[in-house]
C-alpha cells in the first residue's frame, strides 16, 4: 500500500516539476526572442528606441505565416510589456486573411502602444484587423525585405521584420491575440 502511495505521489510530482521547468524555459525563450527583435529594430529604426521608452507599453511577437494564393494563416507567441508597472504578459496569436500572394515567412512584430487604452485593450481583448503588403526574401541574414503594415487600432505603431522566408503578398488580415494561460500562472 505504501509503495503504491509513493508511486502515485511520484507520478504526480514529477510531471508538475517538469511542467514548471518547461514553463520557465518557454518564458525565457520568449524573452530572448524579444531582446533579439528589439536589437534588430533599433539597428534598423533607431527612432523606435525613444518611442518605446516614452510609450505606455509594447509587445513583441514571433510569427510564422503562410500565404497560398488567396488565403493566409499564421500563429506565434510573444510578450506584452507594461512600461508603467514593469509587468510582462505572455501571449499567443493566430492570424488569418484573404488577399493575393504566395510565400512562407518567419517574422517578428513589434507593437508600440502610445495610449494607455490601446495597451490595456490589447492585453485584455487582443483583436486587430490590419492590411499588409510585403515582399521578402531572406535566409540567415542574407536577402532583403520591404514591409508595410498598418493597424486600425489608434495610438499604435507597428514594425515587422522578416527573419527567414520568401513571400510576395497583399492581404487583409484578422489577428487574435490572447493571454497564455499556461505561461502567466
Amino acid at each position: 500500500m505504501l509503495k503504491k502511495l509513493i508511486l502515485i505521489i511520484a507520478l504526480t510530482i514529477v510531471p508538475l516539476s517538469a511542467q514548471a521547468k518547461s514553463k520557465e524555459k518557454k518564458r525565457a525563450e520568449i524573452l530572448e526572442m524579444r531582446t533579439e527583435a528589439l536589437e534588430q529594430l533599433y539597428d534598423n529604426h533607431p527612432e523606435a528606441k525613444g518611442m518605446i521608452k516614452k510609450a505606455e507599453g509594447y509587445a513583441v511577437f514571433n510569427n510564422g505565416g503562410i500565404n497560398l494564393i488567396f488565403l493566409s494563416a499564421g500563429s506565434g507567441k510573444g510578450v506584452a510589456h507594461d512600461n508603467k508597472s514593469g509587468k510582462n504578459t505572455f501571449m499567443r496569436m493566430a492570424t488569418g486573411g484573404v488577399g493575393i500572394g504566395l510565400g512562407i515567412k518567419d517574422y517578428r512584430a513589434v507593437m508600440i502602444f502610445h495610449k494607455r487604452s490601446a495597451f490595456d485593450n490589447f492585453v485584455e481583448h487582443g483583436w486587430d484587423l490590419s492590411g499588409q503588403a510585403d515582399a521578402a526574401a531572406t535566409l540567415d541574414d542574407e536577402g532583403g525585405e520591404v514591409n508595410a503594415a498598418d493597424t486600425v487600432v489608434g495610438g499604435v505603431t507597428v514594425y515587422q521584420m522578416t527573419v527567414k522566408g520568401l513571400a510576395l503578398q497583399a492581404t487583409l488580415q484578422g489577428t487574435k491575440y490572447w493571454k497564455s494561460k499556461k505561461l502567466n500562472k
